[in-house]
């Protein structure tokens, strides 16, 4: 099987969740295809990382984002009916390089990383293959969402995004092989928009082995949030976090530190570091397990959030209870869900953290290994996406 896999960054370093699932769908796919991927790069840093890839695709073309652009674009298609998401998400090299692909190893499938990959799938030459798309979620109801929460003016501008993308999601839904997503949420809202697509559910996995604690458990105060703070979800949640939770935990639990543990933190994140309050914002880290095993317990404060956090998946695993929100809860596996404490108000989110700092570090890591990890592999969970390119790569042959 030849597979054309297309992504919106580059799968390497598997250190954020969007390259984390794509990595692991080129390692998955090891074996059992020959793939060629044609990756977006955002940066030179990115871009550095091409030839980490060989020994997983056959080729491996990097497209760069011209981002300025790509921005004045982006302002000009809000006149239009053309999701802003494929206007940012786009570099004159896709194209090209896709048709020397088609040219000279002829796919038998297209694999679409995310609705905004999907938009170079329907162009000819690759209209004429067998499409699968991993929609992973539905980008249209996180920009809903966002709308809902946001002011004028951002708000109209959140609102056309997720019309208008949602229209795109249906039509490429129905025209798709296969559609997969990670969570049965998901499914729900894509089915919604296209009740005539054939939508599979393939979950996120976990590499559980790599992240268990080394040790017995830390007697360490520290709270860690995680995530790429440059990622606006992230970055609202870290400032709900250390402005509005955290003086309520650090004025009952002094000795506690909140770190703030993800690349790319913006101004506004980087101003929540205080010594007085205990709060820490680490920017880039070279591993984030040595923060998690010397931890008390995390954090995923997120008010918006789709899918599945790997995050907290990583947290259980290295050892830590999380208290989460309900949206972020609500993309979970049950098998997690007895690591996590829900809460969703100022007042409960810092009871919660309260009640893991009040607990023994014998009693939190109880709480945290009542979670089931084994059937949460990468191998299950992308068994129905394999699937799903097998099926329509014979339609090719």
């Amino acid at each position: 099987m030849r597979v054309l896999f297309l992504t919106h960054r580059l799968p390497y370093a598997p250190n954020r969740g969007d390259r984390l699932r794509a990595f692991h769908i080129l390692k998955a796919l090891r074996g059992r295809a020959s793939v060629h991927l044609i990756s977006l790069v955002h940066d030179d840093q990115e871009m550095a990382h091409q030839g980490d890839l060989g020994d997983l695709a056959e080729t491996v073309h990097v497209c760069a984002v011209p981002r300025l652009g790509n921005y004045v674009r982006g302002a000009l298609s809000l006149l239009s009916t053309k999701p802003l998401t494929h206007s940012l998400l786009d570099s004159p090299g896709v194209m090209p390089a896709a048709v020397e692909v088609v040219e000279r190893h002829r796919p038998d499938v297209v694999l679409a990383f995310c609705s905004g990959m999907a938009a170079f799938a329907i162009q000819p030459p690759l209209d004429q293959l067998p499409l699968v798309l991993d929609m992973v979620d539905v980008d249209s109801q996180k920009w809903r969402e966002l709308a809902e929460r946001s002011s004028f003016p951002l708000s109209v501008v959140y609102a056309r995004e997720a019309r208008e993308l949602s229209r795109f999601e249906a039509l490429v839904t129905n025209r798709a092989c296969s559609t997969t997503v990670i969570t049965r949420r998901e499914e729900g809202a894509l089915r919604a928009l296209a009740p005539a697509g054939r939508i599979v559910v393939s979950p996120n996995g976990l590499d559980a082995d790599s992240f268990r604690a080394p040790g017995p458990p830390s007697q360490g105060r520290d709270i860690v949030f995680c995530g790429v703070m440059s990622y606006g979800p992230n970055a609202d949640a870290a400032e709900w976090m250390a402005k509005k939770v955290w003086p309520i935990v650090h004025g009952v639990h002094a000795e506690a530190r909140l770190l703030l543990v993800g690349a790319e933190p913006p101004n506004r994140v980087k101003a929540l570091a205080n010594r007085e309050d205990a709060i820490e914002v680490t920017g880039t880290v070279p591993d984030v397990r040595s923060y998690l095993w010397n931890a008390a317990a995390a954090v995923a404060p997120l008010q918006v959030a789709r899918g599945t956090q790997n995050k907290v998946l990583e947290a259980i695993a290295a050892g830590l209870p999380v208290v989460v929100t309900d949206v972020v809860g609500d993309g979970l596996p049950e098998e997690v869900l007895p690591a996590c404490l829900v809460a969703n108000s100022t007042e409960a989110f810092a009871e919660a953290v309260g009640r893991l700092l009040s607990m023994s570090p014998q009693e939190r890591r109880a709480k945290a290994s009542s979670a089931a990890l084994e059937p949460l592999t990468w191998g299950n969970g992308l068994a129905p996406l394999l699937s799903a390119l097998e099926d329509a790569s014979l339609r090719r042959r």
